[in-house]
């Protein structure tokens, strides 16, 4: 076994935090049967109370563990797409304690497709609470680095997996209430779940009746720098305008840059969903580090592929202090 999974097992089981990789961004984990234990991610992160954590378990076969009601659609969409980026909300068991789930009486459960995840939820024999391991509303982790830069002694040990494959966090799909809600966008989109369950989930849902999960709030997932979303089109005029203000200006965007003009530091991403979503909490990371007074992301393309990505960057704006362009 990976000396790496033994003590970070051996760490769990004693209370302690542990940053873990997963397909999607690495995670900040702890016993989620031990509120003691998750009340540390809440300190670690400086993230609210009332925000609940997702459960990472080992396999489908421990839902009825964590979950007192498990519906066929959960069992369905579980056999399809575990291990992968797909998170559950399900009513909860007694063994889920109130500072997972802040006060609700649902529970949101996944099994990651990494390797050193698996590993490690088989040698720990129980459920890991994980959020990202970030602090509470900025980017999210994709590499091990990012973790200790953002939290540094606050977590004892990081596990390191490389990059995630995926890069951005998990579709939540609520299925406490019948029929099944996208409450977060992701790689498994809605008509991979359609595919699946003979029929179209629905996508978000009136807020006052629908639970609190991670990653939803109006405002997350940003830089320091100051980040606004901008057409296309109007992406290089935005850009010289800035610059005509003095302003020191970072750009994110799917195409190399048309000019050079004074210190515009620019990157490039591809030109697809996929790709891009792997790479972009590292190169917002990146164009962070040099903090820029403002940072000019060109939005996405309003297709349904791209759905996961922007919700990312609408939020990364709000976050910022930058309300995005319509």
């Amino acid at each position: 076994m990976n000396e790496q999974i033994a003590r970070a097992a051996a760490l769990l089981r004693a209370g302690e935090l542990v940053a873990f990789p997963t397909e999607t961004v690495y995670g900040l984990g702890a016993d989620a049967a031990n509120p003691q234990a998750v009340a540390k991610i809440f300190a670690a992160k400086g993230r609210p109370a009332d925000h609940p954590l997702i459960v990472h378990i080992a396999g489908a076969d421990k839902l009825d563990a964590w979950a007192r009601e498990v519906p066929d659609a959960a069992r369905a969409l579980a056999a399809a797409f575990w291990p992968g980026p797909l998170t559950l909300i399900l009513k909860r068991s007694a063994l889920v304690p109130d500072a997972v789930t802040g006060g609700q009486d649902t529970v949101g459960l996944r099994v990651p497709n990494h390797p050193l995840a698996l590993a490690l939820l088989a040698e720990f024999g129980g459920g890991v609470a994980a959020p990202s391991a970030n602090r509470f509303g900025r980017i999210s982790p994709t590499t091990a680095a990012h973790v200790r830069a953002e939290l540094g002694d606050a977590v004892p040990l990081v596990v390191d997996g490389g990059p995630c494959a995926v890069g951005i966090e998990s579709t939540i799909v609520d299925l406490s209430r019948g029929a099944p809600v996208v409450l977060r966008p992701g790689a498994i989109g809605a008509a991979d779940i359609a595919r699946v369950l003979g029929a179209s989930p629905v996508e978000g849902g009136p807020a006052g009746e629908r639970p609190r999960v991670s990653g939803t709030l109006a405002a997350h997932y940003a830089p320091s720098s100051p980040l606004r979303l901008i057409d296309g089109a109007a992406l290089e005029a935005a850009v010289r305008e800035a610059q005509a203000q003095g302003s020191r200006v970072a750009v994110l965007a799917r195409r190399p840059p048309p000019f050079v003009a004074g210190e515009l530091l620019w990157r490039s991403l591809a030109d697809d969903p996929a790709d891009y979503a792997r790479e972009l909490y590292a190169a917002l990371r990146r164009l962070d580090e040099a903090r820029p007074e403002l940072i000019l992301v060109e939005a996405p393309p309003p297709e349904a592929a791209w759905s996961a990505v922007a919700d990312r960057l609408q939020r990364a704006a709000r976050g910022s202090g930058e309300d995005e362009n319509p």
